[in-house]
């Protein structure tokens, strides 16, 4: 069983796609960030950068005590290493899949990211914050619509680069980037939103931004969402 320590972040949301595409069992333990509760005792055992997500193995492969992983990159790379799924074998196609995994952790995550802020959450709107990164962001568009021009996918065949970026490119209009100007990217980003993992995991978001809204309301629906993927 994987413990997800999660929050409806691009982020958390590569977990829960990877999760449900490789059909490990896992439970969500929720994370809410606007609450703080990142910055619990508890959690800062197993994500000591206080950032969501973290896992949990209860049953790592070498049948030792549980493993903790913390950053999102890192959580991808020892699901799809523990299952032997969505990672190739081939050295030179398992090296291409790295190499654009560890494009998004440095490159696309973090421009991105400050894309948001500087654009939505900054209490002074920056011009030059906002235009340096806004053109970052389209920077790199650019270059992985480049990449996708001759393939279907990031890195040949689905794998943990495409599950990688593709949360952050899902709030492209946030980050004033249009779609239909990077047609590579569109299509491969419809083909990735079709995938019945891609719309569980959606699911199982929009089930915890309502729990903790209301979480009367929404108590069991999580339950619901969760067990759909433990019980086959």
């Amino acid at each position: 069983m994987i413990e997800l320590y999660y929050w409806t972040t691009p982020n958390g949301h590569k977990i829960t796609i990877l999760l449900e595409e490789i059909g490990l069992p896992y439970t969500i333990i929720p994370v809410n960030i606007g609450a703080g509760d990142q910055f619990k005792p508890e959690f800062l055992k197993i994500s000591p950068n206080n950032r969501i997500p973290a896992i949990v193995d209860q049953k790592p492969a070498d049948e030792g005590a549980p493993i903790s992983v913390f950053e999102s990159g890192a959580i991808l790379l020892y699901l799809a290493e523990k299952t032997g799924k969505l990672i190739p074998q081939d050295l030179r196609q398992r090296t291409q899949v790295l190499e654009w995994l560890f494009w998004q952790m440095a490159g696309l995550g973090p421009m991105a990211g400050q894309n948001h802020h500087f654009s939505t959450y900054a209490p002074e709107k920056i011009e030059y914050a906002i235009n340096r990164y806004v053109n970052e962001t389209g920077r790199l568009y650019a270059i992985l619509n480049k990449q996708l021009a001759d393939r279907e996918f990031v890195a040949g065949d689905y794998s943990i680069a495409d599950i990688a970026a593709y949360p952050w490119i899902v709030p492209h209009e946030r980050q004033s980037q249009n779609l239909e100007d990077f047609p590579n990217i569109k299509r491969w980003f419809e083909t990735i939103q079709a995938r019945p993992a891609t719309i569980r995991a959606y699911e199982k978001a929009e089930a915890l931004t309502t729990q903790a809204l209301d979480p009367d309301k929404s108590r069991n629906l999580l339950f619901n969402q969760s067990a759909k993927t433990i019980q086959p």
